[in-house]
């Protein structure tokens, strides 16, 4: 259990800094709302996007699934870019167009599979220790 929540806080930090990293590389496609967007802003959204990637995407995922197939798994990237524009409105005080969502859910899928990468080393590197 401690494992995941540690999981769980890494993936937080990183989709924080996912969209912090967005939001400096295509600022223009981000409005802030009321008061300029600080880290707790981008902290807040990074949790709100870990957990609708927990318990939202997976319905989407097979919901949307026959077209993921007639598409050979590209729609994945639309979906990807639902998930950070749902995330991005529900956060208070940020706000993003949907093309910018989906050119940054392809920023945190590659952030999410380097770490995925580096944890997944790291515990191999412990077993054959």
């Amino acid at each position: 259990m401690i494992n995941q929540l540690i999981v769980f806080a890494f993936r937080w930090a990183l989709n924080s800094f996912g969209l912090w990293l967005s939001y400096k590389v295509f600022g223009n496609g981000y409005s802030v709302l009321a008061t300029p967007a600080g880290a707790g802003a981008f902290m807040v959204a990074g949790l709100i996007f870990s957990l609708v990637n927990a318990l939202i995407r997976p319905v989407v995922v097979i919901l949307s699934l026959p077209v993921i197939l007639v598409t050979l798994g590209l729609f994945t990237v639309v979906v990807n870019g639902f998930m950070v524009w749902l995330a991005i409105s529900i956060t208070p005080n940020l706000q993003i167009t949907f093309s910018h969502a989906i050119i940054t859910g392809i920023i945190l899928s590659l952030l999410n599979y380097l770490l995925s990468s580096i944890l997944e080393l790291r515990m191999l590197e412990k077993e054959i220790n």
